[in-house]
């Protein structure tokens, strides 16, 4: 049965001019992942992630020996754009609880606007790159994805048939590097575990 592990990025650069840059935290939390494939055994296993570069670099970083394709589907949103769009702050800013809270005011907003489309495209474009993938898996490979937080929430609310609350509930608890694992088999793919972040100490786990 082929698995597919979802790798959530290394901790990017929040307050920095640009956030889409692995901070040196994450960097030893894309390596710790490395050490956390390496026990699980993967079978020739298959690697992507998407177009941004934190998901870039923590790929090259976790599972070097693997060339990961890149697939645009896997990006996160524009976290910026929505809590300008859904909230009443015109530039969100301040500390990372602030902008937690303002985040997940935003993202249930936009999951809920039925109008915008927004949300189901993105929701749907990661369930179908998930299914392109494990449909040319085969049953004796593996595939590792480096993705964020909003994608795999989006996944696994899909998986367990959750709605708003689901998915802010989820990608609200997202640690960076951790790894949700999706068993695939011939009736579908079924969540196994969500978040998981063992292979990180106190000292190294971040949700933002």
């Amino acid at each position: 049965m082929p698995v597919v592990h979802l790798v959530r990025h290394g901790q990017a650069s929040f307050g920095a001019d640009d956030y889409d840059v692995l901070s040196e935290l994450g960097r030893e939390q894309s390596l710790r992942v490395r050490t956390a494939l390496a026990g699980r055994g993967l079978r020739s296993p298959v690697a992507v992630c998407g177009t941004l570069r934190r998901q870039r670099d923590t790929a090259a970083l976790a599972l070097p020996d693997v060339p990961a394709a890149v697939d645009g589907r896997w990006d996160e949103y524009d976290h910026l754009e929505l809590m300008r769009r859904y909230t009443s702050a015109p530039e969100p800013g301040g500390s990372s609880l602030a902008m937690q809270r303002l985040l997940d005011e935003a993202l249930r907003s936009w999951v809920h606007d039925g109008d915008d489309g927004g949300w189901s495209t993105f929701s749907d474009g990661a369930v179908d790159a998930l299914g392109d993938l494990t449909s040319g898996l085969g049953s004796g490979r593996d595939a590792v994805v480096f993705t964020s937080g909003g994608v795999i929430a989006a996944v696994c609310a899909q998986l367990l048939g959750l709605g708003a609350d689901g998915v802010v509930a989820l990608n609200r608890i997202a640690v960076n590097g951790a790894v949700t694992k999706l068993a695939v088999g011939s009736r579908g793919t079924t969540l196994v575990t969500f978040n998981e972040h063992g292979h990180l100490d106190s000292a190294s786990t971040t949700y933002r």
